[in-house]
């Protein structure tokens, strides 16, 4: 397995959040949005799950935008427009309109400026269809800005299992800057068989709650929602109504509407 391969089946889960993005969205949306979307599992999902579902998929990254394109060619997931291009910047995304725009994996922390963000935000809105809804998730809470690591163990059917670990090596409430760095090891019956040592490294500005609410504002949207962890099997998804839903540590994903619905 290459690193890439590794990133899907441990971090990202899209069978369970393509239903609740088109749950959050509240009708029956059929063109998705993936910014920053690396291998694109969402976009690829989406286009076998949805019914005349189609998806245009957003990544600075050539290399992996084309090993994105294979992997779609290899599960037949047709109707997928790849876009190389910086999501943070480019100016000329308005004719990629779509129903859902999905910033996961915790990505709209690659925009570090207040400005950057409401430029970005009103872009995305510019490209959302009617009562088109802008969706992304933060993670938060009392150590959002301390160092340390968390690992968890993958079982495989083949017997082998992967070890990964999420680690926060820089945090600085100040700018509120962090680095994180993600770390893979296969193993089978206690040998090591791959590993990969800071496999991706990321340099992100925690957004708030609260700093992205006023960036929504400023940039036009409206029915801003917050949102829990991806529900299990059919459950709907459950909106968070009181600050105690959140906990210590949190990981929620924000909404928030094109335009006001009627």
């Amino acid at each position: 397995m290459d690193r890439h391969e590794l990133y899907e089946r441990c971090v990202q889960a899209p069978e369970r959040l393509v239903p609740f993005l088109r749950a959050i969205h509240g009708g029956s949306p059929t063109v998705l949005g993936e910014d920053f979307c690396g291998t694109a599992a969402l976009s690829r999902r989406w286009v076998r799950s949805v019914p005349g579902g189609s998806a245009i998929a957003l990544d600075h990254d050539a290399e992996v935008l084309a090993l994105a394109a294979a992997r779609a060619t290899d599960e037949g997931a047709r109707g997928i427009e790849f876009v190389r291009g910086d999501a943070r910047s480019a100016s000329d995304l308005a004719r990629h309109a779509c129903d859902v725009l999905f910033v996961g994996n915790f990505s709209i922390g690659e925009i570090a400026a207040r400005s950057e963000l409401v430029a970005y935000l009103r872009r995305s809105r510019a490209r959302l269809l009617k009562h088109g809804t802008f969706i992304c998730d933060l993670y938060g809470g009392a150590s959002a800005f301390r160092t340390g690591a968390v690992e968890r163990l993958h079982a495989l059917s083949d017997g082998r299992r992967i070890r990964y670990t999420w680690e926060q090596r820089s945090a600085d409430p100040r700018s509120a800057r962090v680095e994180n760095a993600l770390h893979f090891r296969v193993e089978r019956r206690g040998e090591i068989e791959e590993e990969w040592t800071a496999a991706f490294v990321y340099r992100w500005r925690l957004w708030s709650p609260a700093e992205l609410c006023d960036a929504f504002d400023e940039a036009g949207y409206g029915g801003v929602g917050f949102w829990r962890d991806l529900p299990e099997g059919d459950a709907p998804p459950r909106p968070v109504e009181t600050p105690d839903e959140l906990g210590e540590n949190w990981i929620v994903c924000v909404s928030a509407q094109s335009s006001a619905r009627a």
